[in-house]
């Protein structure tokens, strides 16, 4: 059976994109980005913009994310899978960037959430944008303790800070 993603989360403001690979099955069943409570995404993003984004409801969770600038999507459009491993994605198709790009024309950063999308690093550097391959904030991904993944994972918002000195 085909599984269709979710829409990109962003407005006009949105100059960093994270991209993931495909949502999960507690994903899709909650029509909702990083829902499984083991997935670390929220923790880890919230600990980036100085915000408990994981103890809001979602809906609070995207409004403070899309605040800093920061929107969601998945480099997959669709696909077919058995469970929730990027191992097991089958015949998948690519969401269409170009078109992310023309909605929110600031965008300057990709960060990919792990390997899986980080293999579209290329792709969109050569594009122009600043990418950035993240570890994996799924509970698969156990290589990592939360800490270790959180000093790589700091590295989203790094060229913020040169931007902001630049206007000064």
């Amino acid at each position: 059976m085909k599984l269709a993603g979710f829409a990109p989360i962003g407005d006009e403001g949105t100059h960093t994109l994270i991209l993931g690979s495909f949502p999960g099955v507690a994903s899709l069943a909650a029509t909702q980005y990083y829902a499984h409570p083991r997935n670390q995404f929220w923790r880890l993003v919230g600990a980036v913009i100085g915000e408990n984004l994981h103890e809001l409801a979602y809906e609070d969770r995207l409004t403070r994310l899309v605040a800093h600038g920061i929107g969601l999507w998945d480099v997959l459009a669709a696909c077919e899978r058995e469970g929730s491993l990027d191992s097991a994605i089958r015949h998948a198709s690519p969401n269409d960037f170009a078109e992310f790009h023309v909605r929110f024309p600031r965008l300057r950063r990709v960060c990919f959430n792990g390997k899986t999308s980080g293999r579209f690093a290329p792709v969109l550097g050569a594009a122009g944008y600043e990418t950035l391959v993240l570890p994996s904030s799924s509970a698969a991904n156990a290589i990592l303790s939360f800490d270790q993944k959180l000093r790589i994972w700091r590295d989203i918002l790094t060229h913020d800070e040169s931007d902001q000195a630049r206007v000064r």
